[in-house]
């Protein structure tokens, strides 16, 4: 049967209308392989990393595993060199030396690897009613509703009195306790649906259940306390007053798995943005000799305004890239001026179920592949660094020769909400930036849904960045 020849009209729509389409219809079953392929790989570093610490601690044990080095300042690197640097356990920056003299610029990539979670107050543990409780503090954006009622394990350190470190990670293992912040039943809930939805629960009442079976002495009271800490100090040889010099974090304790009946997706904790942590990660890994040095930062505290010594609000940055840069008598400003730097955070892929926030014209879809955000921020552009034209134009071009899936997408209606990134911080350096990241559903709840199909496209993404020349 003869093909049906196409309209003037259907000529010209093809030729001069967007046409983008899902992307599992623009890939191949070999590609389909490598997609769910990645993805595993990448399930795996999420139930392995789980909070920032650990986070930094697995990319240091594979970036050692790929034939990285520890960084050494005043050192003179050659092409194809492969370092890396950790600040103070919490963010870590890897580093390729490319082949062109860092003065021409290098090509970052910069994720964070903190997720909204619970941190433990300092001085957490205290009974009531017989039952042994920890207060908490809520860590980045998040519907403090959610979080009852979801079994949660316990992450971090424990730094004692002789200034010796305990690590902690319960809840994760086979024969692992977990814990639980309660809810009141809906029987005697009247008074609670009568609250506002940010008050359903608030930040006092997300208090996790850690015991209640008592000390048997019938002569002391808080009996249950004293049980938990007699626990604690058997495990971990720890007094009350070491919870002072504590960090620890209660994140959801399940793992990351398929979803769908096609296991189209991930579902997870922490994919915001351990998503394009692990893209951005393994991107650099594969490097052999760039063209230009390339570096991928993986940082901290960007769910709480990237603020302190380990956030991109700081200088740990720029003196990192100054003190390579002087090695080479070059001025680590001049090179970071002529850097460029893909923000690799996510974006709100759009929810058929709560479309009213949503401009749908210009918001993400899941498997359509990864998301270049020109410009975040709130209302009138808030808080963004809003990328150029020509950097945008330059983006595309480079992923459209490289055969990148990739979309466009904003966070929701302009007057809806909104929502920053790194990018930012990145671009106060004077670098080129724009946002390069995955949709995601439920974004900052206990469980996250993403696109194995977008997942695979950023890591691509992120590579065909780093080898362009």
């Amino acid at each position: 049967m003869a093909e049906k020849k196409k309209s003037a009209a259907e000529e010209l729509a093809e030729k001069l209308l967007s046409q983008h389409k899902n992307g599992i219809l623009r890939v191949d079953e070999k590609e389909i392989k490598d997609i769910d392929s990645y993805n595993e790989g990448y399930k795996d570093f999420l139930n392995t990393a789980k909070t920032e610490r650990e986070a930094a601690e697995e990319i240091v044990r594979q970036a050692e595993a790929a034939g990285f080095k520890a960084y050494e300042r005043n050192k003179k690197y050659k092409s194809g060199d492969k370092f890396y640097f950790v600040n103070r356990g919490k963010a870590v920056i890897l580093t390729v030396m490319g082949k062109k003299d860092i003065s021409e610029g290098i090509r970052l990539a910069a994720a964070h690897i903190d997720s909204p979670r619970l941190d433990m107050k300092q001085n957490p543990l205290y009974e009531d009613k017989e039952i042994a409780y920890f207060k908490t503090h809520y860590y980045g954006g998040i519907k403090k509703y959610q979080w009852p009622t979801v079994p949660l394990s316990l992450h971090g350190v424990i730094i004692k009195a002789d200034g010796s470190t305990v690590k902690v990670r319960i809840g994760e293992d086979e024969g692992d306790p977990v814990f639980c912040i309660s809810d009141i039943l809906p029987h005697l809930a009247e008074s609670q649906y009568k609250r506002p939805a940010p008050r359903l629960i608030t930040g006092e009442e997300l208090n996790i259940i850690v015991g209640s079976r008592p000390f048997k002495d019938d002569k002391i009271s808080n009996k249950v306390k004293l049980n938990i800490m007699a626990i604690l100090n058997e495990k971990y040889d720890i007094v009350e007053d070491d919870l002072i010099s504590a960090e620890l974090e209660a994140v959801p304790a399940f793992k990351a798995v398929d979803v769908g009946f096609d296991r189209s997706m991930v579902g997870s904790y922490g994919q915001d943005d351990r998503v394009c942590a692990y893209s951005s990660l393994k991107a650099v890994l594969e490097l052999k000799k760039p063209e230009y040095t390339c570096m991928t930062v993986l940082t901290d505290k960007e769910e709480t305004g990237s603020d302190g010594n380990t956030g991109l609000n700081s200088s740990y940055l720029p003196y990192f890239i100054s003190d390579l840069a002087e090695v080479y008598g070059a001025n680590g400003r001049n090179v970071m001026s002529k850097s460029e730097c893909l923000s690799a955070d996510v974006n709100a892929a759009v929810d058929p179920t709560f479309i009213e926030p949503f401009e749908v014209r210009n918001c993400s879809q899941l498997n359509y592949g990864v998301v270049a955000t020109k410009f975040t921020g709130a209302r009138g552009k808030s808080g963004t660094s809003d990328a150029s034209a020509e950097f945008v134009g330059r983006i595309r071009r480079l992923f459209d020769k490289n055969g990148i899936i990739w979309q466009t997408g904003e966070l929701g209606k302009v007057d809806a909400g909104g929502g920053g990134t790194v990018a930012q911080y990145i671009a106060n350096l004077d670098l080129d930036v724009i946002d390069v990241g995955v949709p995601v559903l439920s974004m900052h709840a206990p469980f996250e849904i993403t696109s194995k199909l977008d997942n695979y496209m950023a890591y691509k993404a992120f590579r065909v960045f780093f080898e362009d020349k």
